[in-house]
């Protein structure tokens, strides 16, 4: 019987101060291939996993397990998604805490948000819960209540000139999604989120072993970049559209959120009333729209 161990390694983490933003750690490890002509030992390489806790000024608020990197995207996309902040300036400023391993290297899997004084916290009665996992976010929460959160923004289907679409612009955006999906190339480990422009130029793309945080991540790059609401926008994420996803780009203000798989019977219960356009198995020649068909043209776009 073969034996696998996985051991500890030193990641080169790229996190803002320390790497350039939006690059993202890996980890190679030990692996042993068994295949029909016997075992091949050697090295795998994958996606590195930690926890991250969310701040705001000196109060604990969340706990969430994400792939390092962009990680005060990853905080300023949760506020958003968490109904705390909508604005840029609402957030003041972002920063690590202190904080070292065994081996006294900084860890950088602590953010300080500092919100701007007028700013309500969050209703911490509804007791989050203080852990939640990189392949359910919406878990943490006390209810499916809680979380119908309402927008600061308009429904999407109230926005004029939101965009129209074609079906063939719309297929086409997993495989340009997929092109730039570094990360992935390298572990096979990772979900993205791709935010294309109406006339499908990429303009963000974040990668996570979450794929709510690599939506958080969109977001949050919006936020300060000062686009938001992404009213012209469409959302591509790999994987399922989830309640959560939907929720998301809800409060973003994004009009057309894509998946490449299918989505959820509430995700398309919440997009239907939030006025968002919702598109699965967009992934080769066809697609499946499930909420608000009006912003996809059946013929291609000029």
């Amino acid at each position: 019987m073969t034996k696998v161990r996985l051991s500890t390694t030193t990641t080169t983490a790229a996190r803002e101060g320390t790497a350039p933003q939006g690059t993202v750690p890996q980890a190679t490890v030990p692996a042993v291939s068994v295949i029909r002509a016997g075992e091949h030992h050697g090295e795998d390489t994958l996606a590195v996993e930690e926890p991250l806790e969310i701040r705001l000024g000196d109060v604990p608020f969340s706990v969430t397990m994400r792939t390092p990197g962009d990680d005060f995207d990853l905080v300023a996309g949760f506020l958003v998604s968490e109904g705390v902040i909508w604005e840029p300036g609402q957030l003041v400023s972002l920063r690590f805490c202190a904080g070292e391993d065994e081996n006294g290297r900084q860890t950088f899997n602590v953010v300080q948000a500092q919100l701007r004084p007028d700013v309500a916290p969050p209703d911490t009665g509804l007791a989050r819960h203080v852990y939640t996992t990189s392949s359910c976010g919406i878990c943490g929460t006390a209810s499916i209540d809680a979380v119908r959160k309402s927008s600061h923004f308009a429904p999407a289907a109230a926005v004029r000139g939101a965009p129209l679409v074609g079906v063939e612009l719309l297929a086409s955006l997993p495989d340009k999604l997929r092109q730039r999906q570094k990360l992935f190339d390298r572990t096979g480990g990772v979900h993205a989120a791709g935010l294309f422009s109406a006339a499908g130029e990429l303009l963000c793309l974040r990668e996570d072993v979450g794929r709510h945080n690599a939506v958080d991540k969109v977001v949050g790059w919006a936020l300060r970049e000062g686009r938001l609401p992404l009213n012209s926008t469409v959302l591509q994420v790999s994987g399922r559209a989830s309640f959560e996803l939907v929720q998301k780009a809800s409060l973003a203000g994004v009009p057309i959120l894509a998946a490449v798989s299918a989505p959820s019977s509430l995700a398309v219960e919440l997009a239907e009333s939030s006025g968002l356009t919702l598109v699965g198995f967009s992934r080769g020649s066809s697609l499946n729209v499930y909420s608000h068909p009006e912003r996809v043209l059946n013929q291609p776009t000029e």
